[in-house]
């Protein structure tokens, strides 16, 4: 009886380290970094030609938001920087006639000067010039502020135009990434206010494998890192996949309730995410473990 039972325990521990060599390092959920597309203006959808699970290139056009009321604003402000520069041609022609003038009267103020020198001019005379010659220049100083002014005036619409022009361009609905469209949330016809979210699109091509890994294995776990990831394929089979460490958490926390057993929840863990390669067979929340 004695040799029997030593032969069961033998046996028992040679069966525990044959199941402990099948187990993964650690295990996960895998994810990836989902974009809420919002509107970016403000009125009806006039097109929205998204499915999903439809893949979309980034900087694609997918839609059209109601831009009648800023192409109106667009078109008045073009008219009124049109009038605006029509003031400013009469502006630069009263000011290229009063240069003129004062071109005349400084030579007439050097010939009175010179016949001042020989008497034949009387002081009246030259003060009667110089007053004038004042008078202009202040004419001219009054004319170059009114053209500064039209100038800033044409500067501020110019603005105004930029603004506008801006608006419209984001009332062009287009994808800021390459992905796929996870959920559409606007119909063409729908009223679209600023904010409101449109479609939430991923790049499923790249998928990240978060696990949690004790104190002892951090030390051998490095960024860049190659490692064996396994998804499932059947009950009693996985597929295996190539996976390289992305990230690595710089503090430590409690094991997450939805992964590891009430036991194991107490002890402090570090997240570690891993990037593979996705062939279409591994989908946002599904399982997958991880050998260091």
């Amino acid at each position: 009886m004695k040799k029997i039972f030593w032969i069961i325990i033998v046996s028992t521990g040679i069966y525990a380290c044959s199941n402990s060599n099948d187990k993964a390092d650690a295990y996960g959920n895998f994810e990836t970094t989902e974009v809420m597309v919002s509107a970016m203006a403000q009125g009806e959808i006039f097109s929205l030609n998204i499915e999903e699970g439809q893949v979309l290139a980034q900087g694609e056009i997918i839609g059209q938001i109601d831009t009648t009321d800023l192409f109106l604003k667009e078109q008045q402000l073009i008219k009124s920087i049109a009038a605006v520069r029509t003031g400013l041609i009469t502006i630069n022609a009263q000011m290229n006639v009063q240069l003129q003038q004062k071109k005349n009267l400084m030579v007439d103020k050097n010939r009175l000067d010179n016949l001042f020198k020989e008497g034949a001019a009387t002081q009246k005379q030259l003060d009667d010039i110089n007053g004038t010659i004042d008078l202009l220049e202040a004419q001219i100083m009054a004319t170059k502020s009114q053209k500064q002014q039209v100038l800033a005036e044409i500067s501020i619409i110019d603005i105004q135009i930029e603004q506008v022009q801006e608006a419209l361009s984001k009332c062009c609905i287009n994808s800021p990434v390459s992905g796929t469209v996870l959920i559409k949330y606007a119909e063409a016809g729908e009223v679209a206010a600023m904010g409101k979210p449109l479609f939430k699109i991923a790049d499923l091509s790249e998928m990240k494998l978060k696990v949690y890994v004790s104190g002892n294995q951090l030390p051998h776990i490095k960024i860049g890192q190659e490692v064996e990831v396994q998804i499932d394929k059947t009950k009693k089979e996985n597929t295996k996949l190539n996976g390289t460490v992305s990230w690595i958490s710089s503090t430590a926390e409690f094991t997450p309730k939805t992964i590891q057993t009430k036991d194991e929840r107490v002890n402090l863990v570090y997240a570690v995410k891993i990037l593979v390669q996705n062939d279409g067979s591994i989908k946002i929340g599904m399982p997958g473990e991880v050998n260091f």
